[in-house]
């Protein structure tokens, strides 16, 4: 009978220990192989896109069931309509996602001119709602045009941009017609004074000329302007004023303008790490004004907690960043110009609607993209998704793994044995 040598023993482990951090390494080896397949982007826009729905209809549930029973006399009521926007933006973003990209480009204009006419329409005939005149009525329909628009002119500058992209280095084809028609939309937009709503179309515009390579000084320019307007319009306001003056210190006006980002506040404090749970938000009970739409995410970190907010704020820069790899790899204009507009405009969006929350921008009234209550800007950005998510397909690369895989499946159902017809 042997015995093992005590030294062999006792340098065992030493030989077999893996070097501190290699699993770390071994991890990030794995996500950059991940990210360097051909679908990487396909796959992250699509799944960030349905978990970022499907947490939103959860949310829209829990915020509004309060509510909806006290107005109602339905707890689901409000939820109901939302599935509803759900079934109608769903059909329409895979449709937008295989569309092919000369017949996108052929509705830019169109799409342009009756967002143009809708705000007219509201101008005009416009239904206020909130202090706001930003609202049409058609039928038993109420929608708001401005949400539309944002699509429309992400479109109809990408085509533009498109169409002079070898011109754009002189600045009179950088200008002309794009940002006359976007002020030209925010001035509609303004006429029922919904600032929050201008403000991103702004966002679009700036974000726009960027990608588009406009010089600095315009920007500079640019953005003196557009915060000399918001002030001067903020100012004439005194509601507005009041909710701009008192945002940094919401408690100091605690019952009057603060009641709201205060009450958000505590939302957000009250939800610790991993939140309350779902449906237990004490806030949505008629204390947080706007709990399943503008403050649906105070709603969201009292239940899911800085986990569940986290997860939010993730999910779309994930989709900020499988949408500009499609837009750096991508050889047609209109995709480029077109994709980034579309991440501007949501992640601007997000990023305003979270500061406006967390009490470091003013209220201003701006939803959730895809997570908030509302049909007008749900069904818009999801289409806005799909377009995106068609451009990731048609990646040369990734159109060539779908095809082989479409191959695979159909020699697979081919050279499968059939069954026996005489059992």
């Amino acid at each position: 009978m042997t015995t093992a040598n005590p030294e062999d023993v006792a340098t065992a482990p030493a030989r077999t220990r893996a070097p501190l951090g290699s699993g770390v390494v071994a991890g990030w080896r794995s996500v950059r192989e991940a990210l360097d397949k051909p679908l990487a982007s396909y796959y992250l826009l699509l799944g960030s896109s349905a978990l970022l729905l499907t947490i939103g209809v959860i949310m829209v549930l829990s915020a509004s069931s309060v509510r909806s029973y006290l107005t109602y006399d339905d707890s689901y009521a409000v939820v109901k309509r939302q599935l509803m926007w759900v079934a109608l933006g769903l059909p329409a973003a895979w449709i937008a996602s295989r569309m092919p990209i000369k017949h996108i480009r052929r509705l830019a204009y169109p799409g342009f001119l009756v967002a143009l006419v809708l705000l007219g329409l509201v101008a005009r005939f416009g239904v206020l709602i909130n202090g706001n005149k930003n609202w049409l009525a058609i039928g038993p329909v109420t929608i708001q045009p401005a949400e539309i628009a944002k699509l429309a002119i992400v479109l109809w500058a990408a085509n533009i941009y498109a169409h002079k992209e070898r011109r754009l280095r002189e600045l009179h084809h950088l200008l002309v017609p794009v940002v006359p028609g976007l002020l030209a939309v925010i001035g509609l937009v303004l006429v029922g004074r919904d600032l929050g709503t201008a403000m991103v179309l702004g966002i679009i515009m700036l974000g726009m000329l960027w990608v588009v390579g406009a010089p600095m000084r315009l920007f500079v320019l640019s953005i003196s302007i557009l915060g000399a307007a918001a002030v001067a319009l903020a100012a004439m306001d005194p509601e507005r004023l009041e909710r701009i003056t008192h945002f940094t210190d919401p408690f100091k006006d605690y019952t009057n303008a603060g009641w709201q980002p205060a009450h958000g506040l505590y939302a957000l404090s009250s939800g610790g790490w991993f939140g309350q749970g779902i449906s237990a938000s004490t806030q949505k009970w008629g204390d947080l004004p706007e709990a399943h739409t503008d403050f649906i995410f105070a709603v969201l970190g009292e239940e899911l907690g800085l986990v569940g907010t986290m997860l939010v704020v993730l999910l779309f820069f994930t989709i900020a960043y499988a949408a500009i790899r499609v837009a750096l790899n991508t050889e047609d204009p209109f995709v480029r110009y077109a994709t980034f507009g579309i991440v501007v405009w949501l992640l601007g969006q997000m990023m305003i609607n979270v500061g406006m929350v967390l009490a470091v921008l003013p209220v201003i009234g701006i939803p959730l993209p895809i997570v908030s209550y509302g049909g007008s800007a749900l069904v818009p950005s999801l289409v806005a998704l799909g377009l995106v998510i068609g451009f990731a397909r048609r990646e040369p690369e990734a159109a060539a793994a779908l095809a082989a895989r479409k191959r695979n499946r159909s020699a697979g159902l081919s050279t499968a044995s059939p069954p026996d017809l005489r059992r």
